[in-house]
């Protein structure tokens, strides 16, 4: 591998790295920005998923700000990728065999979801990638950015992966070698936990004064119901069973479009359980009295899952340094109680494109473009969450039932009075340090699935229409086998078998003991491991070419 040829580079103004809504958005402000000044500058999007969308997934209620700031016209526009506008919107706290509604009157404002529209946040990438190359972007999917180019200290692009790597880690007859993208500036839009912007914040020390990151895992299918069971533009949350009380998480039911419902479950990755499993809690929700009449006759179409960043306001790190920024979810702009994060993640792309076009018409190159920094939390992403910073802490300190009480009231006092009796409260031990040894719990048992209502996780993979190279090295990197063996096995008992969503952990008994079996084929990039493995052994890095999920409309 030392006697690898130089890679051939081009020269942009900006490299932008993932077609997500966050990336798409700098890109096409910046070339707003240079149409209303007379100039251009050059801008190229590289994205990990085989075309745009495919590795994107939410719920997804969203929240028009965003677009309606970006693509005035949208509305307007027959190709608009949101038609249906929320028609009914329904909180529910679920106990074994029932549920209450809680009344919208008690919600805060801030929750209320009239006026947002329920779709495919996919597709709405697809719309802004079409809307981004009209203006001059490039584009190129099927490149994941492998390495971040670093010269003097100061970030001056990304290199794309190589290509035709076999499993030996040696170069095969399709070897081909990646390609840098040079630029004055590199804008980072990679989604949750992203391999790249985890380097930059170590490297930067970006999240020094900051809290501890939290995440989430997402886990979502998409269902053809019948269409006397389909009622367009409702909307329902639920938080409760089946999870315990202390372990966060609640679920969601979208029917949107031609009698597509998205339902999906999200459980919060601070749970202390290894035997807690996230994919087997959302299929055991699904039997729920008051949810499974809906899929009664459907059909199920779609699956995925994802990780959600859900530290908020008081965890966003340091958003630039030396030649670069972060956007969208790479900064951890979702707000939680909402379960929205796409408006702002297109509002940050659209501030960090302002400042950075600012920066380039100055001549500026490579510096580090600190006003975009000082300015998010006077915006209305900063704005919108500081009012909900106590939320996701008072769940955890509380567990679900008083923490949902408590935030609700956090809310309204924020809401009312820009008042908090709990000033910003702190989250608390990282998400991977919650676990707790095997032999401090009560294991958990599951029902076999039914193939009817609930599934297992080999056919759900199968949905998502993952594929990866078989001859490329395995993109999940254990960096210590003997302590996944001593620890993550022989105290915790195993919990990547059960957090990740795809089947793509396996302790495997044979003849010469028990060995750690990764099934990298199956992964659909949603990154739990390398958030929830105890010991941080565990190392997400981009694998070859467009591998991965593709998903249709999620």
């Amino acid at each position: 591998m030392a006697d690898l040829p130089a890679r051939e580079s081009m020269e942009f103004d900006v490299v932008v790295v993932g077609a997500g809504p966050a990336g798409l958005a700098t890109a096409i402000r910046l070339k707003q920005k240079a149409a209303e000044a007379g100039t251009d500058i050059s801008v190229v999007v590289v994205e990990k998923g085989s075309e745009v969308g495919a590795h994107i997934l939410s719920g997804a209620v969203i929240d028009p700000i965003g677009l309606d700031g970006l693509l005035p016209e949208w509305r307007s526009d027959p190709d608009r990728p949101l038609k249906t506008e929320v028609t009914a919107d329904e909180f529910m706290y679920l106990g074994h065999a029932g549920g209450i509604r809680l009344p919208n009157v008690f919600m805060p404002k801030l929750m209320n979801n009239h006026g947002n529209f329920v779709g495919s946040l996919g597709n709405v990438a697809r719309y802004l990638g079409r809307k981004a190359e009209e203006l001059g972007v490039e584009i190129y999917p099927g490149f994941p950015a492998a390495e971040v180019l670093i010269e003097d200290g100061k970030v001056v692009g990304v290199a794309t992966g190589d290509l035709g790597i076999g499993r030996n880690g040696e170069p095969n007859a399709n070897f081909t070698r990646g390609m840098e993208l040079r630029a004055k500036y590199t804008i980072f839009g990679e989604g949750a936990r992203g391999s790249l912007t985890k380097q930059m914040i170590e490297r930067y020390g970006l999240n020094q004064g900051r809290d501890h990151q939290k995440y989430g895992i997402g886990i979502k299918e998409l269902w053809q119901v019948q269409p006397d069971r389909f009622q367009p533009g409702l909307v329902r949350h639920s938080m409760g069973w089946p999870l315990p009380n202390n372990a966060g998480g609640g679920s969601w039911l979208y029917h949107f479009d031609d009698n597509l419902v998205s339902v999906g479950f999200v459980v919060h990755l601070n749970y202390k359980n290894p035997t807690l499993s996230p994919f087997d809690e959302f299929q055991r929700f699904k039997t729920h009295p008051m949810v499974r009449d809906v899929f009664e006759g459907a059909k199920r179409i779609g699956y995925g899952a994802r990780a959600i960043m859900e530290g908020g306001w008081q965890s966003v790190p340091r958003l630039s340094f030396p030649g670069g920024c972060l956007v969208g979810d790479s900064a951890g702009f979702v707000n939680v109680p909402r379960i929205k994060g796409s408006h702002n993640a297109i509002l940050s792309g659209m501030l960090c494109a302002d400042h950075v076009f600012a920066a380039l018409q100055e001549g500026r190159a490579n510096d580090e473009v600190s006003s975009y920094e000082e300015a998010w939390r006077s915006s209305p992403i900063g704005y919108d969450l500081k009012r909900v910073r106590n939320v996701k802490p008072l769940w955890s300190k509380y567990g679900t039932a008083a923490g949902v009480a408590l935030g609700g009231l956090d809310m309204w006092l924020t809401e009312l009075f820009n008042w908090s009796p709990f000033g910003t409260m702190s989250h608390g031990k990282p998400d991977h340090e919650c676990l707790l040894p095997l032999d401090q719990v009560k294991p958990i048992k599951y029902d076999k699935p039914d193939g009817v209502l609930t599934f297992d996780r080999l056919s759900s993979v199968f949905l998502s229409n993952t594929n990866h190279e078989e001859d490329q090295p395995v993109h999940l990197k254990v960096k210590d086998m003997g302590l996944q063996k001593g620890s993550e096995h022989d105290v915790y008992g195993g919990p990547s078998q059960r957090y990740c969503p795809a089947g793509v952990y396996e302790w495997v008994e044979g003849e010469g003991g028990v060995r750690y079996q990764i099934n990298a084929q199956n992964c659909v990039h949603c990154k739990t491991c390398d958030i929830k493995d105890p010991n941080q052994n565990i190392n997400w890095v981009t694998p070859e070419g467009g591998g991965g999920p593709n998903y249709v409309n999620m």
